[in-house]
């Protein structure tokens, strides 16, 4: 399969893409953002998966062979109803490959999630892990002020520490429900490029001990992988965005290293 389907909400899903790219390089990646919808966190599950449905339609005329769900929300709600509608297409979503990294990664099995409220709320990757083992212990976290931290470039900023202290902290600290972590998801895509802040505020707010990172990126890449396999040379990148290019671009260049296709208006 060379032509890879990339669905976000916006504009996080291109630490996915980014990875997509980095790992394996020969294949044809096309990127979908529904920036004219965003943000779909706090959207309720039927919207979530009405939009998807739409925004896979178009990448289905654009000949995509597999998809890839580069949006947590839209993997907790939209999966089911994707692979009944497009049962020709393979859908891999970042929930169950996060999942898997995370229960490998954990020694004690005390799992901290932080994503949208929309993530969070759908208990989607709790259940994913759970069904991983059974004895996890999974405490999530909403983090709502993250996402646009990272938007506007906020990626070593003293407000983003404070606000990661104060999201970290409970989980770090535990209760007498849950032990503190030892490993954190990532549920969110926009949270990879904050990824040295975070390790930067649970090393000076745990100092003793090893927190495992969980970066559904890589995980759902290393899935993507089994299905493409090795591709030789490099692919085509195209990109198509439902609102404002411009700003798209803008804003990208956070989630994006190298130069970034120029990104082309669509309607749905």
């Amino acid at each position: 399969m060379n032509v890879v389907g990339v669905f976000d909400s916006g504009i996080g899903g291109l630490t996915v893409a980014r990875e997509i790219c980095a790992q394996l390089p020969g294949v044809d990646l096309v990127y979908l953002g529904d920036t004219a919808r965003l943000p779909y966190g706090a959207k309720s599950p039927d919207t979530v998966s009405r939009y998807a449905l739409q925004c896979v339609r178009f990448l289905e005329d654009v000949q995509i062979e597999v998809l890839v769900i580069a949006c947590n929300t839209a993997s907790a709600c939209a999966i089911p109803a994707l692979r009944k509608t497009y049962p020709a297409i393979p859908v891999l979503g970042v929930v169950e490959p996060g999942a898997q990294a995370a229960v490998n990664a954990s020694k004690t099995g005390s799992i901290g999630v932080i994503g949208t409220e929309g993530t969070v709320n759908s208990n989607s990757y709790a259940e994913a892990i759970q069904a991983l083992d059974p004895s996890a212990r999974v405490v999530q976290k909403p983090c709502p002020l993250l996402v646009p931290l990272a938007e506007v470039g906020w990626l070593d900023h003293a407000v983003t520490e404070l606000t990661l202290q104060t999201y970290l902290k409970p989980l770090l600290e535990g209760t007498a429900e849950h032990d503190p972590i030892d490993t954190l998801v990532l549920g969110c895509t926009h949270y990879p490029a904050l990824k040295p802040a975070i390790r930067k505020t649970l090393k000076s707010m745990a100092p003793d001990r090893s927190i495992a990172l969980v970066d559904s990126a890589e995980a759902v890449t290393n899935e993507l992988s089994k299905l493409t396999g090795d591709k030789p040379g490099l692919g085509s990148r195209r990109i198509f965005v439902t609102d404002l290019p411009q700003r798209f671009t803008r804003v990208a260049n956070t989630f994006w290293q190298g130069p970034l296709p120029e990104a082309t208006h669509v309607d749905l």
